[in-house]
């Protein structure tokens, strides 16, 4: 398969094409024939079968449904994918997987966080191959850098890479990208076409789009953190690559789309409703365990993980996921518990016990102890 774009001495400098009929917004296009990265973009949990190797088969299900389900593009190789806990060669099978799946139905931006220039640029160059559309790096991690030495890092890729790219701002990780930085690569480098920022922080983020969006008005901004999504459209984002998606694609496709249409009010009744969950998948679990036990809620194996967990961890997340269950239940995405549920007041500790204790009195009643 050719790489995704037109060579690494090509510039993707872009054009209009033509103005959408109902929105108005214009839709570019670089000189390869590959459009804005915009909507939403799922980063793919991946399951693992009982060897703890990549179950490809459950991994080919899941792409599907969530692409039936109306997400916009696919993020593998993200944090919510476990990156680091897979060798690079696993790393580049599952690429390899979901562009497969895919089939061209979305396109594919696939995360190439590799430790080092030398080694992010092979990532580059294996996914070009493979038919992907972009790929996401994070900035340098483990070291804390300056400004300056961010910059070196992506400016001495974006000169090799043979793949567009966008920057990956994950502060709580990773070196953090300042504007003038962002700002500064996005002038000097087409080769660099969006950015993913993790931050969750709306000035930020409107900050960055002052900066870069006047001299570069196909440049992408996504949001990696949905707690804010229809606030983060609203101030001019393309879209986002959200965790929760992989749980309740329906739920984040239909915010998107109802900030797209205008509709913010009742896009926030929904954001309200979905930072319940985000909060309840998040928090008390060690990250990204609470989307997993959600993802399985809605019928799919995502296996025990690489990362060892003690017995009362397990206990622990039995008896979240019920709550979670409950949650999905309320959006109409899964069934009840058969005991029912009970009353949440939305604090996860307090409405994980109300659970447990509404299922024990279930299950005494059922027996005549009551």
């Amino acid at each position: 398969m050719k790489p995704s774009c037109c060579g690494k001495d090509h510039a993707p400098e872009p054009r209009t094409v033509k103005r959408h009929p109902v929105r108005g917004a214009v839709t570019t296009v670089y000189p390869c024939g590959l459009t804005k990265l915009e909507g939403i973009f799922t980063p793919l949990l991946v399951p693992l079968d009982e060897r703890d190797q990549i179950d490809e088969p459950e991994l080919r299900r899941f792409v599907s449904w969530l692409i039936e389900r109306g997400v916009h593009g696919l993020y593998p190789n993200g944090s919510t994918g476990e990156f680091t806990r897979f060798t690079p060669e696993e790393r580049r099978r599952i690429v390899r997987i979901v562009i497969g799946e895919a089939g061209g139905r979305v396109p594919v931006l696939a995360g190439a966080a590799e430790a080092n220039v030398k080694e992010t640029l092979a990532a580059c160059e294996a996914y070009a191959e493979m038919g992907v559309r972009a790929v996401a790096i994070v900035a340098p991690f483990y070291y804390k850098l300056t400004p300056e030495s961010v910059y070196a890092y992506f400016a001495e890729i974006a000169r090799h890479s043979p793949i567009d790219l966008t920057l990956y701002n994950i502060p709580m990780f990773a070196s953090p990208i300042d504007v003038p930085t962002i700002r500064r690569l996005a002038s000097e480098f087409p080769r660099v076409i969006g950015i993913k920022d993790s931050s969750g922080d709306l000035a930020f983020m409107m900050r960055m789009i002052g900066a870069v969006r006047p001299n570069r008005p196909d440049f992408t901004f996504l949001t990696g953190w949905e707690a804010v999504l229809v606030p983060m459209l609203m101030i001019g984002c393309d879209g986002g690559t959200h965790a929760t998606s992989n749980v309740a694609p329906e739920i984040t496709r239909r915010m998107y789309d109802l900030s797209r249409a205008g509709n913010y009010g009742e896009a926030m009744k929904w954001q309200y409703r979905l930072l319940e969950l985000f909060d309840a998948m998040l928090y008390p679990f060690e990250f990204p365990d609470g989307f997993k036990a959600a993802a399985e809620l809605r019928g799919f194996r995502f296996g025990h993980g690489r990362q060892p967990q003690t017995s009362a961890q397990l206990s622990d997340r039995t008896a979240l996921s019920s709550v979670l269950q409950c949650i999905l239940a309320d959006f109409e995405l899964v069934d009840r518990p058969a005991s029912g549920c009970a009353p949440r007041i939305q604090q996860i500790g307090a409405d994980k016990v109300e659970q447990l204790v509404f299922e024990v009195l279930h299950e005494l009643e059922k027996r005549g102890a009551l």
